[in-house]
């Protein structure tokens, strides 16, 4: 286990290799489960507590008790990650996650929950382009799931919607990201990125009752108001992304990106990063004491 990354899996340590779960797992035949994800910063974990506060309320949003306090959940995932950044390469930094499924199926019902917590390595490499580039959005015809359906605030294993929507993109454009419309034709999210725009020197995002409300949002709504940016949430559409003086998405793994255009279309300021999202970037970076914008640009 010293030369390999380790998980937690229903009560054990194990080496990643030999971490199993069931294939009667409802997480894996329905999508049944719920999970969380944060990152961190030359090592150290990004606002463990915040994530955990919304992995709990989707919990309680599908109804599964995962068997553990919240405390419990934050002691092991430290415990998996520590022994995991002994792993860590140069340069590099982990996704860290807790997975949690209603149970695995048997004749007489539920033996559940499945609970899981490990630690990924992050894409720089695959997406370092984006920070050099930015980002092109592109909006596919599905739409994303409504609240009437399946509330998106919830952070589910079911990513079918989304992965949809990626899969048409990438069949038009293979650098493409899908910038996903709620079905009142407002902009809405991509997989995993909330999207903010900037018009007059003023940012403004979608409500979080269409989109689930990222951490990395928060942040970035946070760093708005201590800058003295004006911000606002509210129903935005395709007229307003068109017409927009800069677009960026926010996320756990890219934390602040700018976007070179949307549908083909270009921001008004075309500079990667462009006045204001640099101004968030720097911001970001001061807040968790890592150039992440230079670590991606890094592995170029």
């Amino acid at each position: 286990m010293a030369t390999e990354r380790i998980a937690y899996v229903n009560g054990e340590m194990v080496p990643e290799s030999e971490a199993r779960i069931s294939i009667n797992d409802v997480g894996f035949l329905y999508g049944d489960a719920v999970f969380d994800t944060t990152r961190t910063f030359n090592g150290e974990i990004f606002r463990l507590t915040e994530h955990l506060d919304r992995f709990f309320r989707s919990l309680k949003y599908m109804r599964i008790d995962p068997g553990m306090t919240k405390q419990e959940m934050a002691d092991v995932t430290m415990k998996v990650l520590e022994h995991n950044l002994t792993l860590r390469g140069e340069n590099e930094d982990y996704w860290v996650s807790q997975r949690v499924s209603r149970g695995t199926r048997t004749p007489d019902g539920l033996s559940g929950p499945t609970v899981v917590m490990e630690c990924f390595p992050l894409p720089f490499k695959q997406r370092a382009p984006l920070y050099r580039d930015g980002m092109q959005m592109v909006t596919p015809s599905i739409r994303r799931t409504p609240p009437e359906a399946q509330s998106p605030r919830a952070k589910v294993h079911n990513y079918v919607n989304i992965v949809q929507a990626d899969l048409e993109v990438k069949a038009q454009n293979p650098d493409g990201i899908a910038l996903m419309l709620d079905v009142n034709g407002n902009l809405c999210e991509g997989m995993g990125a909330n999207i903010f725009i900037v018009r007059d020197g003023e940012i403004y995002t979608p409500r979080e009752q269409f989109i689930l409300a990222g951490i990395s949002r928060s942040v970035a709504i946070e760093l708005a108001h201590e800058l003295a940016i004006p911000m606002h949430e509210t129903d935005l559409d395709l007229f307003d992304a068109y017409t927009a003086d800069e677009i960026f998405v926010t996320s756990t793994s890219y934390c602040i990106v700018p976007v070179a255009s949307v549908n083909g279309t270009k921001p008004t300021h075309t500079g990667i990063p462009a006045p204001v999202t640099r101004r968030l970037m720097d911001a970001y970076a001061g807040l968790v004491d890592c150039d992440f914008e230079g670590q991606y640009l890094a592995h170029l």
